[in-house]
């Protein structure tokens, strides 16, 4: 089998956040795919950029996407990590990855649009994507798709441990939204601890996207 990696550019003004981005032209937002959530709470967790958080909230309070925020972490700068609630208005692209089986490694804004790195078993699986995209009205291209080996028959520069956590993350469903998995659910399949286990998530995670998305020269040391 020769899995799939795509990057799409979706765009429409009832995909989570983009009320607030529209409202704070400054902000970066990018999800954070590894953190630990409890899928019962219904949080998810994004980095955020801004050079006006009080303008990135404002936009947060009038958004009809997000039923509650905080502040989970600040970070130097201008960047703090947020945890967010969806309201029922919101449309959610990462369902219909998982219904596939697949796995949205990264999603940022590119100003009120959504730039997704998805990983998915087979090509023909991205028609449920464009069928969403269709029947909810959503403007959604195709920037590049790349086939690669299967992560069951390839490293990628993984170690044994890394993409046994990832395939067992897979399986169980910790990778879909909302989560049919937690991390210490994935730990205990594992045995070995939730912190270990967020760690080869984490690393693992981080070396796919290097490997599929960055040639030799972008790569960070």
């Amino acid at each position: 089998m020769t899995d799939v990696k795509a990057v799409v550019r979706a765009e429409h003004p009832d995909i989570v956040l983009s009320q607030t981005v529209a409202h704070d032209q400054s902000s970066k937002v990018r999800s954070v795919s590894e953190a630990g959530t409890d899928p019962t709470s219904g949080k998810f967790f994004y980095q955020i950029e801004s050079s006006d958080f009080s303008q990135f909230e404002d936009g947060l309070r009038n958004d009809s996407t997000i039923r509650e925020y905080g502040r989970v972490i600040d970070t130097r700068g201008k960047k703090a990590i947020y945890s967010f609630e969806y309201t029922d208005e919101a449309k959610i692209l990462s369902p219909v990855i998982s219904a596939a089986n697949g796995v949205v490694l990264d999603m940022e804004n590119d100003g009120s649009a959504w730039i997704l790195t998805v990983w998915i078993p087979e090509r023909t699986d991205l028609v449920h994507l464009w069928d969403y995209a269709q029947q909810n009205g959503i403007d959604l291209d195709l920037l590049r798709v790349n086939e690669y080996a299967s992560l069951g028959s390839t490293d990628a520069g993984l170690t044994d441990s890394q993409r046994d956590a990832l395939l067992v993350a897979l399986e169980t469903g910790y990778f879909e939204e909302p989560r049919d998995a937690t991390l210490g659910e994935v730990a205990a399949d594992l045995d070995i601890s939730q912190p270990a286990a967020s760690g080869l998530l984490r690393r693992g995670i981080r070396r796919l996207i290097v490997s599929s998305l960055m040639d030799d020269s972008e790569a960070p040391d």
